[in-house]
């Protein structure tokens, strides 16, 4: 009988084949309190099992294959850093020897109190790194259990199966390490119970160009092994027991979407030009310094958007010092070829915090508490050693310097009163320094409001939709029970939007679009109406959104696009483009 399994779009295509099943990842642990006498010997244990890992890791790395994506190679660094955090490494040892709990124990329950800070995390990316620490306490239980990895490294045997039959991955999460299986081409396809559109799984999966479905929760549950599936990687369903009318139509759809990738392919080195002849700007937004060439690949012109906080998230000691965060500035910076990267400063605080001391200090509305530019005010020494580090990098190539969160004059002022001291203490030490561009985040009503006074003071604005639309809608993004609120269609968003980059227009500065709507490709014609010319998204989407650009007259969009603004209803209108 067929039926459907919903989960998350997360890498575009369609995969046909028969299901392979791979257990939880999540083996059984045992609990029991062990002797005082054996504390040494458990700890020895436990430590011994994550050395495995890290070596096991680092073999990977060593041999992985050229052509591997390099967000591969940047997971298995995260997960190698991961193994190698105090919190972790320290919690377990003392539950072994306060509670006297055995080490897959001590494992288990480290891995719930960190868990417990993930889930308050209001971005979403940061929060989806919980699966990563999941995963990285999985392995070291398996290797305390001696059981090996639930993927299989090779093809696995169907009972009547053609052996060059496609297979079709169901499980309920996948490591990078695992995923490094799917190079030799054994899977089309894959479906996870877990993960989010920003988890691992959904970011290699993109690099690699796989169909897949994350988050369909129901899979593991209702797909039998040898079912055949279709994975609709463009809709987030999963087709199980497909009729041959189906079959037939979706293997038709297989054959479409594998020649507009072909086409979309063929546009990597097309520049991005309308056809009323406006050029415009894609740019990548990356979390690794490592991340660069693989938007190049992807067709970007520059980054957009580094997300810098990853320097410093998952660390329990000292916060990166100068030189380190220069070092990985510098190498993004290298890493584009001389394209512009844009470094936002860091964007954490009370939902984000940076060791469990911090975790304590929660605020009871953290989206609306001590985050982003306020945290980086309320912590001067720390702000400037960042602002250092990246006039530092600006030697190297250009670098755009990004603001997160800005409201008011008096924290543009000490905003920019602290990159002056910065680059004073820099000469002063006679350490050489690039210019940069300044701009700020408009991702609060009150900043998209004040868009004139922003462009007096800054050489660019970038719009973060993520949060425009969360503060404009006071939606929070992680909330489950509103999440179905969150519009990026709703008129007062659209019509904040629409301001900014009419503002930016007339006093001739450029505007960026970097949320999730910037890569949105139903989103494109109505950008391009509004006058928008600079998108920064994932580069996996970047193609897509440069086809829309060149089968698009930005000139003949711009009535479209202001009655669209102006409407009770956008989205009824969203369809009719000229």
């Amino acid at each position: 009988m067929t039926f459907a399994i919903h989960g998350l779009a997360v890498s575009r295509g369609i995969a046909i084949g028969r299901a392979v099943l791979v257990g939880s990842s999540r083996i059984e642990v045992q609990h029991y309190f062990i002797a005082a006498a054996e504390v040494d010997a458990e700890v020895a244990r436990a430590r011994t099992a994550r050395h495995a890992v890290i070596d096991e890791l680092q073999r990977l790395q060593t041999e992985m294959p050229h052509d591997a994506p390099a967000e591969l190679d940047a997971l298995l660094d995260v997960h190698l850093m991961l193994l190698q955090d105090e919190s972790l490494v320290h919690g377990v040892e003392q539950w072994i020897r306060e509670r006297l709990y055995n080490a897959e124990w001590a494992l288990t329950t480290q891995l719930e109190a960190i868990s417990r800070q993930f889930d308050e995390m209001e971005d979403e990316y940061l929060r989806e790194r919980k699966a990563d620490l999941e995963q990285v306490v999985d392995r070291i239980l398996r290797h305390l259990k001696g059981v090996a990895s639930p993927v299989p490294a090779s093809r696995p045997v169907l009972p009547g199966a053609a052996p060059e039959l496609p297979l079709i991955l169901v499980a309920q999460d996948l490591a990078p390490a695992d995923m490094l299986h799917f190079k030799t081409s054994v899977f089309a396809g894959f479906v996870t119970a877990v993960g989010g559109k920003t988890s691992h799984t959904a970011i290699v999966a993109r690099s690699m160009d796989i169909p897949a479905v994350v988050g369909a929760r129901a899979a593991a549950q209702l797909v039998r092994p040898d079912d055949w599936l279709i994975i609709d990687g463009n809709a987030g369903v999963v087709i199980v027991d497909p009729s041959s009318a189906i079959l037939a139509e979706y293997a038709q759809r297989q054959r479409e979407s594998a020649l507009e990738r072909e086409s979309l392919a063929l546009l990597r080195h097309t520049p991005a030009v309308t056809l009323d002849g406006q050029h415009i700007e894609l740019l990548a937004n990356i979390e690794q310094p490592g991340d660069g060439p693989a938007a190049l690949v992807a067709g970007a012109q520059g980054v957009g958007l580094f997300r810098s906080e990853f320097l410093f998230m998952g660390r329990s000691g000292p916060m990166p010092a100068e030189e380190e965060q220069y070092q990985a500035y510098r190498q993004a910076v290298e890493g584009m070829q001389g394209r512009p990267v844009t470094i936002r400063t860091i964007d954490v605080g009370a939902d984000k915090p940076l060791d469990r001391a911090q975790a304590r200090e929660y605020s009871l509305n953290p989206a609306l508490g001590l985050r982003a530019i306020r945290w980086s005010l309320a912590d001067p020494g720390m702000f400037r050693t960042q602002l250092r580090a990246v006039l530092r990098a600006a030697v190297h190539g250009p670098v755009n310097l990004l603001f997160p969160m800005l409201a008011h004059q008096r924290e543009i002022e000490q905003t920019l009163a602290q990159v002056e001291l910065a680059r004073a203490e820099l000469e002063a030490r006679g350490m050489a320094h690039g210019a940069v561009q300044l701009g700020a985040m408009i991702e609060i009503p009150a900043a998209a409001l004040m868009v004139r006074m922003f462009l007096r003071y800054f050489d660019f604005l970038s719009i973060g939709t993520n949060d425009l639309i969360q503060y404009t809608l006071a939606i929070d993004r992680a909330d489950e029970a509103v999440a179905h609120l969150y519009d990026p269609l709703h008129p007062a968003v659209l019509r904040l939007v629409a301001e900014v980059i009419a503002e930016g227009r007339r006093q001739g500065k450029s505007i960026c679009v970097c949320g999730e709507v910037a890569g949105d490709v139903g989103m494109t014609r109505l950008l391009l109406g509004l006058g928008l010319r600079s998108f920064s998204m994932h580069p996996a989407q970047i193609l897509a959104v440069k086809q829309e650009i060149l089968r698009a007259n930005a000139a003949q969009l711009g009535t479209w696009a202001r009655q669209v603004v102006q409407a009770d209803d956008p989205a009824a209108l969203l369809s009719t483009s000229a």
